[in-house]
């Protein structure tokens, strides 16, 4: 019997999931999948690591995480063949000070978590909904909490501070960092696909409805553009990304919004939709007219490239930069807006390369070398787990 390993990141309005065997040259993607649009008729496509699709299915907009987790499970037991799921991995965006490696599961942990709530309330709820509803469905089932934030915890200590009392900071009330799977996935490719690289400053940009830039100097997390929240940083999806903090106060004490009404403002409704007015979707503006959608755009880029100003500073110069995420591995307009900001270190772009999504998109005599490498924190999830199961594979395929 096969021993298997689901990873699961539960999100707002999605799940992404994927099924991995345990053979001894590491975890073994055997399907994956997504459902997406939860609470809008959610609809679920699997698919096989040979690209065939499994399954497709929709529910009622009633349904929400719990019913659709029983249902993927009840799906997913019965076709196993002969594979037995050993652990679950989840990724939790925020593990405060505390959580550094991935954890097992227990009440006493996810206790500690739900005090996180508050710092990521577009995930972190979702995260432990998925946790505690696995543990009903399969209350015998190891699960692990793999941490975004735990990435960035041994960088540098001024990057975590805000110029704020020290006791606060004391308290907890940082600069974290987020998006840390996909960072530790990247910087392990870029090992293998190019060790030079890797040894050096390199910038990786995480692009997707959420996003994010983090310096990395020898596959260390040296900063990042996030903060005490994933709010911070850069515009993303619906998100405002670094905003003064007196345009809080204003909101508050001259305009009268409560503290729910701005929370929902700077985290639903700004970002790419709050400028364009159109939407939050990348692949949206890029095909609207509406001048208005052209500019959240060009904000977009814009914004990226200033903040990567900042992170060459923290690092000292800059050797590589890699694309990764939904906007950064698909949409070269959007690399090419970034690059063209950046042109002043000496990168230079191949505009064929980047059209076609290559691996490598930097012109033969670019000073600096980018990459466009496909993220995975779902194997990340995976490893993460094996490792916290402290077993060792036998090399068929079992563990020990």
């Amino acid at each position: 019997m096969t021993q298997s390993i689901i990873s699961l990141n539960s999100g707002s309005s999605s799940i992404k999931f994927a099924l991995f065997d345990c053979d001894a040259a590491g975890p073994n993607f055997v399907a994956g999948g997504k459902i997406e649009r939860i609470g809008n008729d959610p609809h679920m496509r699997i698919k096989h690591a040979d690209g065939r699709v499994l399954a497709e299915r929709t529910w009622p907009n009633h349904y929400r995480h719990r019913d659709l987790l029983a249902d993927l499970f009840d799906w997913g037991l019965k076709r196993l063949e002969q594979r037995t799921v050993v652990g679950i991995g989840h990724r939790v965006v925020h593990g405060g000070t505390r959580f550094v490696k991935p954890q097992r599961v227990d009440d006493n942990l996810l206790n500690v978590l739900d005090t996180f709530c508050p710092l990521a309330p577009l995930h972190q709820p979702h995260n432990l909904i998925a946790i505690r509803s696995i543990a009903e469905l399969c209350p015998d089932l190891l699960q692990v909490a793999c941490f975004d934030t735990a990435f960035h915890h041994d960088r540098p200590a001024l990057s975590t501070r805000f110029a704020i009392p020290r006791h606060f900071h004391d308290q907890g009330i940082r600069k974290y960092g987020f998006h840390g799977l996909s960072y530790e996935y990247i910087t392990q490719r870029l090992i293998e696909l190019d060790p030079i690289t890797a040894r050096g400053r390199v910038i990786v940009a995480h692009l997707g409805n959420g996003a994010s830039l983090c310096g990395v100097l020898n596959g260390q997390s040296v900063d990042t553009s996030m903060g005490f929240t994933a709010l911070d940083g850069l515009m993303m999806g619906t998100r405002c990304g670094a905003i003064d903090p007196g345009v809080v106060l204003h909101f508050q004490t001259q305009l009268g919004m409560s503290v729910a009404e701005v929370e929902d403002l700077l985290y639903r409704q700004s970002g790419l939709l709050g400028v364009s007015g159109v939407s939050s979707d990348m692949r949206a503006l890029s095909e609207s007219q509406i001048p208005a959608a052209d500019e959240a755009i060009e904000m977009f880029a814009w914004r990226a490239a200033r903040e990567c100003g900042g992170l060459m500073a923290s690092l000292g110069g800059l050797d590589g930069f890699v694309f990764t995420a939904g906007i950064g591995e698909n949409h070269s307009d959007v690399r090419a807006r970034i690059c063209r900001r950046l042109a002043w270190t000496g990168l230079r772009l191949d505009d064929t390369a980047n059209a076609q999504n290559a691996s490598v998109i930097s012109a033969p005599d670019s000073a600096v070398v980018v990459r466009v490498i496909p993220t995975d924190e779902e194997r990340m999830i995976a490893l993460h787990t094996i490792a916290v199961m402290g077993q060792d594979y036998d090399g068929q395929g079992d563990l020990d």
